[in-house]
């Protein structure tokens, strides 16, 4: 019927329908900004969002999107915290991040369906507004993602960067132990995430001595 969606970081929103658009030409719309993705951010969307997408793309002839990596934040919430309610509304107003915007329910659809113009109005508004919950969500959820986006490896920075956030202020939190290393271990003071550094303290020429 309709998506909204924006980029990390820019102001711009984009939000097409069935109202604005034939329903192939919203489709491709959405398909496109999949195709530029490094990586997706969705509540619940791994259930519902992108098999829904890709049942409508099938259903319109379409190719399948390229395969990208998913951030369900439903997932985090409900693997790392316990909230009453794990609701993207409840979790977003516990957080002090805002809240969805109120509608009727079912009904508005039903009317959005009907060509209400009204009711249209309303559902634009909404969706923007869970766009907006979302990212702030997912930057307040960033230390506690596991295998995020590595965005040291997305921008070009130079130098040892937190690979959560990209800054540079990180400060040493011990040392890491694997079967044929050490490796030194960071905290990131800007979002305090954790990283650890690829290269193992032990020389390399100790390292045939482990087993």
């Amino acid at each position: 019927m309709c998506y909204s969606a924006k980029w990390l970081g820019d102001k711009q929103i984009y939000f097409d329908s069935v109202q604005k658009s034939e329903p192939k030409a919203m489709l491709e719309g959405i398909h496109g900004l999949l195709e530029d993705a490094d990586a997706v951010v969705h509540y619940n969307g791994t259930k519902f969002d992108m098999p829904t997408l890709n049942k409508e793309f099938l259903v319109h002839h379409m190719t399948p999107p390229p395969p990208i990596k998913q951030i369900d934040l439903l997932r985090v919430v409900k693997s790392q915290f316990r909230f009453p309610s794990n609701k993207l509304d409840y979790v977003a107003q516990r957080l002090g991040l805002g809240k969805k915007n109120h509608h009727e329910g079912h009904i508005l659809w039903i009317k959005c369906m009907n060509n209400d113009k009204a009711a249209w109005k309303v559902m634009e508004e909404y969706n923007i507004q869970d766009v907006i919950l979302l990212e702030k969500l997912y930057k307040r959820l960033l230390p506690w993602i596991k295998q995020p986006i590595n965005q040291a490896l997305m921008k070009d920075r130079k130098g040892f960067v937190c690979p959560t956030c990209s800054k540079p202020h990180l400060v040493s939190k011990g040392l890491r132990y694997t079967t044929t290393g050490a490796y030194q271990r960071y905290q990131c003071k800007a979002c305090g995430a954790y990283s650890v550094d690829t290269r193992s303290i032990i020389p390399h020429s100790k390292l045939k001595h482990l087993a």
